[in-house]
């Protein structure tokens, strides 16, 4: 009999990866209430704005500066799957796409020949703590399909299947 399991380590970051996949990334941040312009209501004294990798006080700003999350940025030749299974992330787009996703939601985006897009995090709750669980796969896209053009698609909770097992 086979194991399924073929190598046992501890995770890091970034996460190790075999082809096709070439980053993993986990983000589980506890924000504080908002501050009524998707911010955190707390002090960011003593963070380091626009690069803020630390868990201070239960949470990071990753590239944001008043809100926590990805300020535009480029990619191409890959596509990205992001799952946000507590909280909220805003997406816009060099496409003119833009939206808000979470709570189960799940986005496929092919980055193709090339896109620029967001990934903010906002804090909507200004009465209770923000809570932010996001994991997101980096795929490699094979050579013939490194220059296909960028597109997204999403697959809102309520469409996927669950499969309960007993």
């Amino acid at each position: 009999m086979h194991s399924a399991i073929k190598q046992i380590f501890q995770l890091g970051f970034p996460w190790q990866t075999q082809d096709p996949f070439l980053f993993c990334v986990y983000h589980l941040d506890h924000y504080p209430k908002g501050n009524g312009e998707l911010g955190p209501n707390d002090s960011l004294e003593g963070r380091n704005l626009g690069n803020d990798f630390q868990i201070k006080d239960g949470y990071r700003m990753y590239h944001g500066t008043t809100i926590p999350g990805f300020p535009a940025h480029p990619h191409r030749g890959f596509e990205t799957i992001t799952v946000v299974n507590k909280g909220f992330c805003d997406h816009s787009d060099s496409l003119g796409a833009a939206g808000r996703f979470g709570e189960g939601d799940v986005q496929w985006m092919t980055a193709g020949s090339g896109v620029q897009h967001s990934e903010m995090f906002p804090l909507i709750h200004t009465d209770k703590e923000n809570t932010l669980e996001l994991f997101q796969i980096w795929l490699n896209l094979p050579a013939k399909s490194k220059f296909v053009d960028p597109h997204f698609k999403m697959l809102w909770h309520e469409d996927i299947p669950v499969l309960k097992l007993e």
